[in-house]
């Protein structure tokens, strides 16, 4: 078997190290491995992986689900939070039409140069699309400085509600943070969010913060491999 090869690691902003294997004091990072065609994300101090390249039938589903509720709107907006490995963003490209803009967000700059570079292969060089618009940051900027503004928000941000990496990412999945995205979004808007597990006390908060909310599950290779939970919330 091909030994995995690193290719790249690039600090997270406002975190610290101290997970499984690391204690070292400092901000954690992330750390890009390739071996063959097959890519990983990890994060260090972790042994498990924070993305493959040959398991995100659940990113892609993430848009699959969203986005053909509100495709049929003329110049629809959409707002990816979180880039990975692009999955998402070109699910959500196949999703909408020609005159749709699909607004990215990524908080590591490193990973964008990661899929206009070696990564960009394996979901088919989605930031190349002319209706993609980049925003290197906290997609919580993004949110923060719009009001009724997009049709589509989808969260793929540290795991979900139980995240691993920022406490600041907490923010979204709190009351303040779902009634801002709440406020972002256009009426009938939907808010998509994708998480490692199932967690109940979300769901709940979504109905709180106003939301109809249907949860759905979708698993990381075809029908096989981990089950991850999806929150489809729309905005009455």
């Amino acid at each position: 078997m091909r030994p995995w090869v690193p290719l790249g690691r690039a600090p997270i902003p406002g975190t610290q190290r101290g997970g499984e294997a690391d204690a070292v004091s400092g901000p954690a990072e992330l750390l890009l491995w390739r071996r063959g065609d097959e890519f990983s994300i990890r994060i260090s101090g972790y042994v498990s992986e924070l993305m493959n390249s040959r398991q995100h039938g659940s990113e892609e589903a993430l848009a699959d689900y969203a986005c053909p509720l509100v495709a049929g709107r003329a110049g629809a907006q959409v707002l990816v939070g979180g880039l990975g490995m692009g999955f998402t963003l070109a699910a959500a490209l196949r999703n909408v039409g020609p005159d749709a803009t699909v607004t990215v967000a990524e908080l590591v700059p490193e990973v964008v140069d990661w899929n206009r570079g070696p990564l960009g292969e394996v979901a088919g060089h989605p930031l190349n699309d002319p209706r993609t618009r980049v925003h290197v940051g906290d997609v919580a900027e993004l949110l923060r400085a719009q009001t009724g503004t997009f049709d589509a928000v989808l969260l793929d941000v540290d795991n979900g509600p139980e995240g691993m990496t920022s406490e600041g990412n907490d923010w979204l999945y709190a009351p303040a943070g779902l009634a801002t995205i709440r406020a972002a979004l256009r009426t009938g808007g939907v808010l998509a969010v994708w998480s490692v597990e199932a967690v109940p006390r979300f769901t709940t908060a979504l109905n709180r913060a106003g939301f109809t909310v249907t949860v759905r599950t979708a698993r990381a290779r075809g029908d096989r491999g981990a089950k991850h939970t999806i929150w489809l919330a729309r905005k009455a």
